[in-house]
Order: C-alpha cells, then structure tokens, then sequence
C-alpha cells in the first residue's frame, strides 16, 4: 500500500485489476477469494461508518463505494462467465463461496432463494437505499444553502478574537469539505441505487441464459437446467447482494449522522434513555399485552420488566445528578457570599483602585467564566484584548471579571473607569441566532436584540443552530455574545483607555529603534500631556496610533509651530490619509463621498468665526435639518455596500465630526488635505441648507 500511495500505482492497477475481470476467465478459486474480499470490504466500511465520530472524517467514503461497487459488478460478470460455461457439472462449478450460498443459505431449494433474493432487493433497493439517498440529496442542498451563514459565524468569531487566521482559515476549509462531501454523496447514492437494480437483471439474465446454455448446449432437462443453473445464480446474486446492502447501509448511516464527538452506539444510547417516561409508558404497555390470554406471555413480561427496570435506574440517576447540580450551585452561592470583615483600623488599602475595564456577571454566569466548569469566556475575553491591542496600537487593560449579586442571575455589566457602559442578559443554555439583514425564514425560540450593535435575534436551543444557519442566520454561544460586546465596547472607548502611563510605554518603545526622535519631542517640543490628548483624539475618531514613528515625526515637525491639540491632531490626521482612508474603504481606487453645499458651508465657516471655542455654534433649526439630510444621504450610501464619508473644508472637519458623533454614528468626517494623490473622488451627494 506504500508503494501505491508513493507512486500513484494504486488506481492504476485497481482498474487494470477490474477490467482484467471483466475480460478474463477466472478459475473457482479465485472468486472464491475475490468474493471473499468483497464480503470482508464491505464489512469493514460498515463498521467504519458505525465508529466515525463525525461525516468529514470519512471523507472517502463517496469514492470507496463506488469502488467496491465497481468491484462487485466485476465479479458479476466474472462468475457470470463461470456459472454459463461450466454450470452443467453441478453446484459447485463456481467455487465454494457460490456454492454454500446456493445450499446452505436458502437450503438448496431455488424456489426458496428466489423468494429470499427478491426481499433482500426490496429491503436494499426500496428501504435503504431510496431513503438514503432522500437524505443526501437533501443534506447536499441544505449544506449549500447554510455555507453563506457558517461563512458569517466564522468572520464574527474571527472579529470577536476568538479565532486565530489560521483557525478561521481551518473552519472555512472544514465548511467546503463539508459541502463537497454531501454533494459526493448525493452522487455516490446513485451508484448503490443503480447497483441494487443491476443484480435484479443479472438474476433474471443468467436464470434464463443458464436454463437456454443448458438445455440447448449441454442436453440437460428443464428441471435439471433450473436446479443447477438456478441455484448458481441465485448463489451468485446473495453473495452480491449481502455486500451491497451492507454498503447501503453504511450510506445511510453515513448521511444520517450528525456532526458530534461521540461514534453512533454512543449517540443514540445517549439521546435514545434520557426519558424516563416514556420507558415507563412502554413497560406499561407490554405489561397490559403480556396477560392479554393468547400472547406470549414470557416474553412480552421480561422485556416489561427490563424496560421498568431501566426507567427506574434512569429516574434515580436524575435524582442523584439534580442533588448534585443543588449542592454545587449552593457552594458557588457561599463562596460568592462576601465574608463579613473584622472591625480594624482604615488604611489607604481599604480604598480599592477603580478598574479600566470591568466585567461583572450574575450568579448563573458564573460556570462561563470558571474554567474549572470549562468556562470559555475567559479565553475569549483574552483573545478580544489581544485583538484590539493590535489594532488600536497599544496595550488594552486586563479586563476584571467578577460576580455581582446586584445584578439579575442571567445578566452582565460592563465598566469603564468604574462606570458602567453596557449591560445585558444572556441565556447561558442556548445560543443566539443573529439576523444579519436577510434571512430564509423565521425560526422558534425567544427573540431578542443583539447587544452589541442592536441586531434582531433569537434565543435557540443548540440543537437548532444547523437548521438556524440554513435559513442564513449567525449563530453564536452566549460567550461570543459577551466577547463581542465587550469588544465594540472597548473599541467605541480607546481613548478613555488612554492614558499618560500607555503613552509613556509606547513612546519607550519607540525610543528603541529612534531615540533621537523621541528625546526631540518629549519634553523638548511638546509635554507629555499635549502628545497623549493627540493620540486620544485619533482613537476618539477610530484612527488606530499603531503607525507611532509617523505621529511623532509629525508633531515633533508641528510642535514648534503650535501646541494645541486640536491644531496638531489635524496634522496627525493628513500624514496618516492612507491608514484611514485604507480603514474606511478598503483598497478601492474610487472613494464615494458626500459633500456639503458652498452656501451651506460658507454658514458654518461664520458660524465657526464668530463661537468662542473650536465648535460650530449651528441655529438649532439648521442642526436638525443638517442631521437629517446628513443621514439620509449616509443610510443610501450604506445601503449601496460602501462607508458613508462626509467630505469638508479643513476648518470645518472637527467640528462636523464631533457633530455627527452622537447624531450620525458611521458616518466619517474627512477633510480635503485627508485624500491620498492615488484616490479618486466620487461625490454621490451634496447636502444644502
């Protein structure tokens, strides 16, 4: 097999082997073995498919049946060829394997065999097969219609950091392995279908072909030609058909699996006594059948008695593992309890710093977080902080998690600086199904909203969520729902987190590779303080500081002209045009921007003049009307796939922007000094008075 699988010489010499069958005569022995191999084949994959824990780990089996079918239809032909040539000299012209079929099976009465050929096609080719083939032609169609809603859940995983790149690129792959496999099984089914019909006809063609040789070749009589000829072939055609019907069912099992982490024995004991109740009903009701006089009575009550029995021990173990789950929960309650602290003397430890970023959760969210409990949040929350830190530029708090007996059992709270800025609740038991926009229908559970951004959602059982992403939903577990929101959250308020100690590490860093840069600008061309209003400007406006040699190039540059942030923020902003310009529109050529009227901006600029600090003192009329045109022309131009951008005068950006914040949110300010020389601009509408 190594040296097949080196050298490519395997199919090769398969299909030699198959047509060499086909063509050639083969003597007895051979097909004895040759069948024998067939059997064993067939056996194997059927235990194969029994023990795979998940579909795509056997993700050959559409090309290893259509190779033993291959193979059995060969060996048809084969003992065909035997069975009419040497099938005057008895039963055992065809080997042995025939030969034991023809009379022991069906006890050498070919009536009987007949009989017994026909029902196993029936159980093969209705039963088996047709269904099994139902479902991969189903399974096929739905697995396409879901790739677009795993594609999505997988991007929301990727986004919330809980997946790597690599991860991400690994679930993809899993999800066209996964389509690619249904549809290959779709086609593979055909091929048993197609099988089961063909041993019917072989059947037919070698009864009448044999009695024909027999009689006219050999002067063999009519009953003697059936008896012999008839028993060959019916022998042949079980030791066909017992392969092929255990590869059937091998398919059905196959596509009838559901893509979980135990093999089938284990899945279906598992799912199959989890009810007591319906063991009892079941006992009850061989109980009543088993003294109705005229049945079989020992039967009927030992079965009720093993079925009274397993209910019973069912119950007993659901007693025991509720009295469990109560004693647990009753520790968890203890140890959350704050322990009365003895009288002693104040200290400045008794006043507790206030954390950057806080995560309180209620009492039943405590099993997320405790990895004891195979709590996942914790991993996740890690995984969003080291995402952003690499976004934003600089290192995001640790995130402190504890519990808050305040809070409602299924709720959380998260804080900034001690402030809360985000609360919600959670069903830690289901997983949310957000609708991203178009979905295929609605599905069953408690509708919701999506706390991180607002989306309509519902809350399903786990065991909707193939169904869920059919119908183009984004499903996710209750830990992605909280990374995702602490996410957005942290993300909305970068530059809260910002303070003199992050800026003095990253000017430290920089200090490694430009020193002299760095010594130039703090203390000698700016104080630390005007530098850490900069960068928390630009994260206010969604500017990542990550390019920190640009920024402080350009303010040791500007810093001698003037100190004031707002001035020196501005011209932070024109040496990073391509990062933000990159940001909002990706790697587009064309930039689709909105622009305001010159009347309209000939207003604001007075208006601008005659206020006191950097904003735009607008008449209140005006704001309105400006807000709603503003976003209007932003939800047409969403609404088209690209990000609204407002285009200004320099002088007026600022403020616009800080105007828009509260109003408009995604919509982006940019100034004319702000595009690239490379870009081309598209104004798509212009906003007046």
């Amino acid at each position: 097999m190594k040296f097949f699988s080196v050298s490519g010489a395997g199919t090769p010499i398969l299909v030699l082997m198959i047509l060499a069958m086909m063509t050639l005569p083969l003597p007895p022995l051979m097909l004895d073995m040759f069948f024998t191999f067939n059997i064993t084949l067939a056996l194997l994959v059927l235990l194969a498919t029994v023990y795979t824990l998940r579909p795509l780990e056997f993700a050959a089996f559409p090309t290893v049946l259509l190779v033993a079918t291959l193979l059995r239809l060969a060996l048809n032909v084969a003992s065909t060829r035997v069975v009419l040539l040497e099938g005057h000299t008895g039963p055992g012209a065809a080997g042995s394997v025939i030969e034991s079929f023809g009379a022991v099976v069906v006890g050498g009465n070919y009536a009987v065999g007949l009989v017994v050929f026909a029902i196993l096609v029936i159980i093969n080719f209705v039963v088996v097969t047709k269904g099994a083939g139902r479902i991969s032609e189903v399974s096929a169609r739905f697995t396409l219609d879901a790739m677009p809603g795993k594609q999505m859940a997988i991007d929301a995983d990727l986004n919330a950091g809980i997946l790597t790149q690599e991860e991400a690129r690994d679930r993809r792959a899993d999800v066209a392995k996964e389509a690619d496999f249904y549809g290959a099984m779709d086609g593979a089914s055909k091929f048993v279908r197609g099988d089961a019909v063909a041993g019917l006809l072989i059947l037919l063609i070698n009864i009448l072909g044999g009695v024909a040789v027999g009689m006219g070749q050999h002067g063999l009589d009519f009953g003697t030609a059936m008896q012999f000829y008839a028993l060959l072939t019916i022998g042949d055609g079980l030791v066909a058909q017992i392969p092929s019907l255990l590869l059937s069912t091998g398919a059905a099992i196959m596509v009838t699996r559901q893509n979980s982490s135990n093999d089938m024995g284990t899945q279906v004991v598992g799912e199959l006594f989890t009810k007591p109740k319906a063991l009892w009903i079941t006992a009850a009701i061989l109980f009543v059948m088993g003294i109705i006089p005229g049945m079989p009575h020992v039967a009927f009550l030992f079965l009720a008695s093993v079925t009274a029995g397993v209910a019973y021990l069912l119950e007993q173990k659901k007693k025991q593992k509720a009295e469990d789950e109560a004693i647990e929960q009753e520790r968890q309650e203890k140890v959350v309890e704050s322990k009365e602290p003895q009288l002693k003397e104040l200290s400045w430890d008794d006043v507790p710093p206030v954390d950057p970023i806080g995560l309180e959760v209620g009492y039943r969210l405590i099993p997320l977080v405790d990895q004891s409990q195979d709590g996942k949040l914790m991993g996740r929350v890690k995984g969003v902080r080291k995402k952003l830190s690499q976004e934003l530029g600089f290192l995001v708090s640790p995130v402190h998690i504890r519990d808050n007996l305040d809070l409602s059992p299924n709720a959380y709270r998260i804080t900034l600086m001690g402030v809360a800025v985000g609360e919600a609740e959670i069903r830690p038991d289901r997983e949310m199904a957000i609708n991203p926009g178009q979905v295929f229908g609605e599905i069953e559970g408690i509708p919701t909203k999506d706390p991180a951004f607002g989306l309509d959602a519902v809350w399903i059982e786990p065991g909707q969520k193939e169904q869920a992403q059919s119908m183009g939903y984004t499903v996710v577990d209750a830990s992605t729902v909280v990374a995702t929101h602490l996410s957005q959250l942290v993300q909305t308020h970068a530059n809260e987190l910002l303070g003199h100690e992050e800026v003095e590490h990253l000017l430290n860093k920089l200090g490694k590779s430009a020193p002299k840069l760095v010594e130039s600008l703090v203390p000698d061309t700016l104080p630390l303080g005007v530098v850490v209003k900069v960068l928390q400007n630009l994260l206010l406006e969604q500017v990542p500081i990550r390019d920190m040699r640009t920024i402080a190039e350009t303010l040791a540059e500007y810093g001698s002209r003037s100190q004031d942030p707002g001035v020196l923020t501005a011209a932070v902003r024109i040496a990073l045009s391509r990062l933000i310009i990159q940001n909002i529109n990706g790697l587009d050529q064309e930039l689709s921007v909105i622009t305001l009227d010159p009347n309209l901006e000939q207003i604001l600029h007075q208006s601008l003049q005659s206020s006191a600090d950097e904003n735009v003192n607008i008449e209140p009329g005006l704001a309105e009307k400006l807000q709603q045109s503003l976003k209007e022309a932003a939800d047409q131009q969403e609404a088209t796939g690209k990000a609204p951008i407002l285009l200004t005068s320099p002088g007026l950006r600022s403020s616009l922007a800080h105007f828009a914040r509260f109003g408009i949110p995604g919509l982006h300010v940019l100034s004319y000094q702000e595009i690239p020389d490379n870009k081309q601009v598209r104004v798509v509408a212009t906003v007046g008075q």
